[in-house]
């Protein structure tokens, strides 16, 4: 066989999906991957090839929004992160060309480091398994793909790479050999998302919380993640609904976000059975009952929700699948 065929044969795509991070009750601990019922590709996909220098291409709706230096890209910090555990336990890494299609906006709320870096580590971890005959497990890629985010927002949270790698809703907890637990959520409910076409940087979202809290919004947070949690386990829809509200980060980040007050207000009264923003923001998100419902919920949010060109509305449900080959 040819060395040009051996090069297309040795190449694998990975796909890593949106996430809801925080889910309103569980600040930095509660995060739920979806993917639009249309089949649009809401994330992040990164290819992996041989090659024979490491290199990093970027494409995509969003690539001109990242830096054009491969060094400031975080993918290209996933593959310096893979290749040192590589080396920690005696194994050479191999050159690598890898290509970030970024279908993701920057600064969205959608988890959009989360969705290149889970992507990233997923890629490099599938084509080592298919064609050097090793892999790391998954629990050592998800310790991974936690370093990366931690290195972009100056604190550990997994609350989107878990659901983006693993699927589904995730509970993070407080033991490193676990880190994440699966809750049953409710699959057959809709998620519309919407993403106004503005950027609210993470950092700038986490300045506005205040560093200390009173004890009634303590005790309100704890219950109400308590709540929603055994509700989940019960799959009692209507208890699990009525306690997802956000007493840590929602009424402190409303002004940096335009509209969303009066979308949050008008989706509350006409039904929704939660409404609540996606991360640290803008992109708000809506459960509904019916499909009919959640695309009634997505065309006003388009006629009155986004901001600018860029700006886009999914419905959506739960990925159960999370990141993937593709």
């Amino acid at each position: 066989m040819g060395a040009t065929a051996l090069m297309t044969i040795n190449k694998v795509s990975v796909f890593a999906p949106a996430s809801i991070g925080n889910l309103s009750v569980g600040f930095d601990v509660l995060g739920l991957a979806v993917k639009p019922i249309d089949g649009t590709l809401l994330g992040d996909v990164v290819t992996v090839e041989h090659a024979n220098e490491d290199s990093l291409v970027v494409i995509g709706a969003f690539a001109d929004k990242l830096p054009k230096a491969k060094e400031d890209n975080i993918v290209w910090s996933c593959l310096q992160l893979f290749n040192q555990a590589l080396i920690a336990i005696n194994k050479t890494p191999i050159h690598v060309q890898m290509t970030l299609d970024k279908k993701m906006p920057v600064g969205s709320g959608l988890g959009s480091s989360a969705c290149s870096v889970v992507a990233a580590l997923a890629a490099l971890n599938t084509f080592y398994a298919k064609f050097e005959r090793f892999s790391f497990d998954e629990k050592t890629i998800l310790k991974m793909t936690g370093e990366m985010e931690a290195q972009i927002s100056g604190s550990l949270h997994y609350d989107n790479v878990a659901p983006c790698l693993l699927g589904g809703l995730q509970l993070m907890v407080p033991d490193s050999d676990v880190i994440s637990r699966v809750l049953p959520g409710f699959n057959d409910c809709f998620y519309v998302m919407a993403y106004p076409g503005i950027e609210v940087s993470t950092k700038a979202a986490r300045e506005v919380l205040p560093t200390s809290y009173s004890r009634a919004d303590v005790i309100c947070y704890g219950q109400n993640l308590a709540t929603f949690v055994d509700a989940c386990h019960r799959q009692d829809k209507a208890q699990a609904f009525s306690v997802l509200t956000d007493v840590v980060a929602e009424p402190y980040r409303t002004d940096l976000l335009p509209k969303y007050q009066q979308a949050h207000d008008y989706l509350a009264t006409q039904g929704a059975h939660a409404v609540g923003i996606s991360g640290s923001g803008p992109t708000l998100f809506c459960i509904c009952e019916t499909e009919q419902q959640a695309q009634g919920f997505a065309q006003w949010l388009k006629d009155n929700y986004l901001q600018t060109d860029l700006g886009f509305v999914h419905v959506c449900q739960v990925d159960e699948v999370g990141a993937q080959e593709i």
